[in-house]
């Protein structure tokens, strides 16, 4: 019997109905069920989403579902949780969203889930590793969206300025998806040329001192969206995508997501936006790269962000 995909989606706000919506539209999955405290909510989404199938690139069947579909997906996909208000950081969110997390996972695993998590909830790299924790999962079956969005957000911020298509575009954003994040300009390039080339390329139209400013654009990009409208959804929602179909398609894609470190970077313990390799299996390698000393320091300074912050919430859940 040929193996049908299933996605089984936690959440089904802003940032669940995007996904849904864009993975419709890409015809990635076969099968796709949706859980939500808000039965009323999920139920409205699955019947809009079912309507358009008749302008779908594939064939999908949709519904309103519980914990127990979870069974036999390939993927859980999880955007539940309290959403980031205005004026809030993504780690304000960590206390409400763990106690959540832990409800939302021991249900999944109650159900004989055996695939691969993705979670996209903030703070998404502390509740990622909260999910493992809470899933007994092996690491690389578990993996946070992390930088991905800051990754594209960088890679659209460099096409604007040197105006190149961003799929030309090749840039990391590493670390915490958050405050202390950073830009890997040592492997930024730009068709090919190294960002520096660029700018020295063209000095009469570029200048180096306009990276920051580039940087700061993508690390607060979310505040910005959050004021005019609310929320952000659709970028991320092409993400989890993206990622999704990384892994049932057994892409071997290199994406910056929030995978398990133990040792590379010199870093121990910590879920972490970094480049990996990623397939149908999960994460198969967390790619090194080769940072500049001032590169190294940051990231160093964004795990200890990290870990400082998750202290409490594993002594609280984990070490007991």
């Amino acid at each position: 019997m040929e193996h049908v995909n299933r996605v089984a989606l936690i959440g089904t706000g802003a940032v669940g109905s995007s996904y849904a919506f864009a993975l419709l539209n890409q015809g990635v999955a076969d099968e796709l069920v949706m859980i939500d405290l808000n039965k009323e909510k999920s139920e409205g989404d699955a019947m809009d989403l079912n309507h358009g199938l008749a302008f779908a690139p594939a064939n999908k069947k949709i519904w309103f579902g519980d914990y127990q579909d979870c069974q036999s997906a390939d993927i859980v996909v999880i955007t539940a949780g309290a959403n980031q208000k205005p004026g809030e950081t993504r780690l304000d969110l960590l206390e409400k969203n763990t106690a959540i997390f832990k409800s939302i996972v021991g249900s999944v695993m109650a159900s004989g889930f055996d695939g691969i998590f993705i979670v996209a909830t903030n703070p998404v790299d502390i509740l990622t590793y909260m999910t493992w924790k809470f899933s007994g999962l092996p690491v690389h079956r578990v993996i946070g969206s992390g930088t991905i969005l800051d990754t594209a957000r960088l890679r659209f911020q460099l096409s604007e300025y040197f105006r190149i298509d961003s799929r030309n575009v090749h840039a990391y954003i590493l670390g915490e998806h958050g405050d202390s994040e950073l830009p890997v300009w040592s492997h930024a390039n730009v068709a090919g040329r190294s960002v520096y080339d660029r700018i020295q390329d063209h000095p009469d139209q570029y200048d180096l001192k306009d990276l920051d400013k580039i940087f700061e654009q993508v690390r607060d990009a979310a505040y910005h969206i959050i004021q005019r409208k609310g929320a952000t959804h659709y970028g991320i929602a092409m993400g989890l995508v993206r990622l999704t179909k990384a892994i049932l398609h057994n892409e071997n894609a290199v994406l910056t997501i929030s995978g398990y470190v133990d040792g590379p970077y010199n870093v121990e313990d910590l879920y972490i936006g970094v480049p990996a390799i990623v397939n149908r299996k999960g994460i198969t390698e967390i790619i090194e790269l080769n940072l500049s000393e001032e590169e190294k320091e940051k990231f160093q300074r964004s795990a200890s962000v990290l870990r400082e912050t998750m202290k409490p919430i594993v002594n609280q859940y984990v070490n007991v």
